[in-house]
Parts: C-alpha cells; sequence; structure tokens
C-alpha cells in the first residue's frame, strides 16, 4: 500500500515541459559585418538608399535586416516623414549624425502604392506626408539604436553629416516578400 501511495505521487507530481525552438524555425540567419559594410560602402552618396540584405520567416512573423544611407540635409524646411502602420523598425547608427523626429500623425498624408517596391520589399502598408507637429526630437549618431513602432510617422529635421543605419524591421503579419 505504502508503495501504491508513493507511485500515484510519483505519477502525479507534474513533469517539466521542454521548452525548445519552433520545430519550423531552427536556423539562424547571420549577416556579418562584411556584408553591412560592402552595404554601406555601395550605398549612392548623393541620395536616400534602401538596401534590404534579408527576410527571414520566424514564428513571430517576418524580420527583415537592411541598409539605408542618407545624405546631409539642412535644417529649415518641412520634415517629410513616413509612417509604417504594420511593421516597426529598430535602427543601428553605422555613420553620420542628425536629428530624428517623431509624432504621432502627419500632414498632407497619402499612402504609398501598395503594389510598389516599397510597400512589397521593404516597409508594409505606409503613407508618406509631412511632420508639422514634432512630438519628439532626438539627435542619434554612430553606435545610437532607435526604435520607431509601427504607426509612428518619422523623418529627418536635418542630417549633419550623411548617416547610414542598419534597420531590423519586424513584420508580425507577413506582409513584407522574403528575401
Amino acid at each position: 500500500m505504502k508503495i501504491l501511495a508513493q507511485l500515484i505521487i510519483i505519477i502525479t507530481i507534474p513533469f517539466p515541459v521542454a521548452h525548445g525552438a519552433d520545430p519550423d524555425f531552427k536556423v539562424a540567419t547571420v549577416i556579418s559585418a562584411r556584408t553591412l559594410e560592402a552595404a554601406q560602402a555601395e550605398a549612392p552618396g548623393d541620395r536616400v538608399s534602401d538596401q534590404p540584405l534579408s527576410h527571414v520567416e520566424s514564428a513571430e512573423g517576418r524580420l527583415g535586416i537592411g541598409v539605408v544611407h542618407r545624405p546631409a540635409m539642412e535644417a529649415g524646411g518641412p520634415i517629410a516623414g513616413i509612417q509604417h502602420h504594420k511593421q516597426s523598425e529598430v535602427y543601428r547608427v553605422m555613420a553620420g549624425s542628425g536629428i530624428l523626429a517623431t509624432s504621432a500623425i502627419m500632414a498632407d498624408s497619402a499612402p504609398i502604392d501598395p503594389d510598389g517596391y516599397i510597400v512589397k520589399d521593404l516597409t508594409g502598408p505606409s503613407d508618406r506626408g509631412i511632420i508639422e507637429v514634432v512630438e519628439g526630437r532626438q539627435p542619434i549618431g554612430v553606435g545610437d539604436v532607435i526604435i520607431i513602432p509601427a504607426g509612428v510617422a518619422h523623418g529627418f529635421v536635418e542630417i549633419t553629416e550623411p548617416i547610414t543605419y542598419m534597420v531590423v524591421r519586424i513584420d508580425p503579419e507577413r506582409l513584407v516578400a522574403l528575401k
């Protein structure tokens, strides 16, 4: 009887459940520093460029990595902004500096072509417009990390020296094509 009681106790003790990687997403993607530096070197210096390096599938959605370059820009004009509706971004500044503006709203907002390259391959559904009411104004430079949640309009007030940043794009609804 004593052995039966011990056996019942052992059977009813919850066993730890093994937590591991989702079996469908077990491969890590490595983007080398050399790849990032090459993308930085290849960016045209006189215009904005956005080079997607990889978009991969994960259990939480798609994750993209790219390198964005923007030439120097003086302060004083309207602040051109972009607002991604479904995708959050994380930047890490690789070179240069500037002042980033953020806001919840934009004036003269218009959707970016839903069938175009920007929406399908980079950002998902987004609008362009003018940031008239700046809610956040941050100087950013080499080494800084910036988190821009989906729905936050963002643009540069000024770029004091050409700026290049790695961008991580978080696409939970899988709206951007895999690369």
